[in-house]
């Protein structure tokens, strides 16, 4: 008496095909952009444009390719913060030397 074989897994496990690690893998370590742009126009006049772009990668591939702007954005980078802080603080001193002249004298004679 013979068995009915088993059907093949539709998902390519048996196979050896790639799972999701792999797959995640690869894109991060090339990368992949996904761009797109909407324009609404009425009688030749564009009232709208939308322009979409993704890009799925690593930090250290969108670093190859020239992409930190979360180095310099104050809400993702602590550096940044305190760098916008510094910034800030010596903005601030500035105009109060503007306000108070006498007040640097003060300071510098104490």
């Amino acid at each position: 008496m013979t068995t009915p074989g088993r059907l093949p897994d539709p998902y390519g496990r048996d196979s050896g095909g790639a799972n999701l690690a792999d797959i995640l893998e690869r894109v991060l370590d090339k990368g992949i952009v996904i761009a797109g742009d909407i324009r609404i126009n009425l009688l030749d006049i564009e009232l709208l444009t939308i322009k979409l772009r993704l890009i799925v990668a690593s930090v250290d591939k969108a670093k190859e390719m020239g992409i930190d702007w979360w180095e310099d954005d104050p809400a993702l980078s602590s550096g940044a913060r305190r760098k916008e802080l510094a910034r800030e603080n010596a903005e601030l001193r500035e105009r109060i030397a503007q306000l108070e002249p006498g007040r640097d004298r003060q300071e510098k004679e104490a």
